[in-house]
């Protein structure tokens, strides 16, 4: 199956994809992470995005789509693959339509995984870090064993700069100028799945499940 995950920060895409990727034997394809790869290889347009991302700015939708055409056209005659973090706005939409129907293919389900603001926020702003090994705690949900400190290496906890109540309210009111007009454009192809994220990291994936299988029928 080619499948596009949409969803906002916190509401759980990472985990599910990884499920996804394993129950379907698919790769899962993060924006995120071929940039950060990208920039660790230095590709060229690594070395691009470094450049600008070292500068604050967002890169530009024609340097991610190129990296995201790239891994596409390597997964031809594949059985498909998970696009997590792209598209994002109508652009980057019409760029992977592109890149689809020079590959005739097409995407066969786009989920949008939902859950309250609120709950975003929460599970947001109590994540801890740990700056030394990389560890990340919940302070509900998975608490270090003492507090404030990591279990693994035994450094002080911190909180991201992005996991601030603040900047957490920022990145949820981008995330929906820029989707909204993405969910509606896969609303009326047909192929959208709106995925309830509250619950378990069980139960949300058995509704995810459950859409994939309405989509094979």
């Amino acid at each position: 199956m080619r499948l596009v995950f949409l969803g906002p920060p916190g509401v759980g895409k990472g985990t599910q994809a990884e499920r996804i990727r394993a129950e379907l034997d698919i790769p899962h394809l993060s924006a995120g992470d071929m940039l950060r790869e990208a920039v660790r290889r230095g590709t060229e347009g690594g070395r691009k995005a470094r450049a600008i991302m070292e500068r604050g700015e967002l890169v530009p939708d024609a340097l991610i789509g190129e990296m995201i055409a790239e891994k596409l056209r390597a997964l031809e005659g594949t059985k498909g693959f998970l696009l997590d973090g792209y598209p994002r706005n109508t652009a980057q939409v019409e760029a992977l339509d592109a890149v689809l129907a020079s590959l005739n293919a097409r995407l066969d389900k786009a989920l949008l995984l939902v859950a309250p603001e609120e709950e975003i926020l929460r599970r947001l702003t109590l994540r801890r870090s740990c700056p030394s090994c990389g560890a990340v705690y919940h302070l509900a949900h998975r608490p270090p064993r003492g507090v404030g400190v990591c279990d693994a290496c035994g450094a002080r906890l911190v909180q991201r700069s992005d996991d601030t109540e603040e900047v957490v309210r920022s990145r949820l009111a981008v995330y929906r100028r820029q989707t909204a007009p993405i969910v509606e454009i896969y609303r009326r192809r047909g192929i959208l799945a709106e995925v309830d994220g509250i619950g378990s990291a069980d139960e949300v994936a058995a509704r995810i499940r459950r859409a994939l299988q309405d989509a094979a029928a």
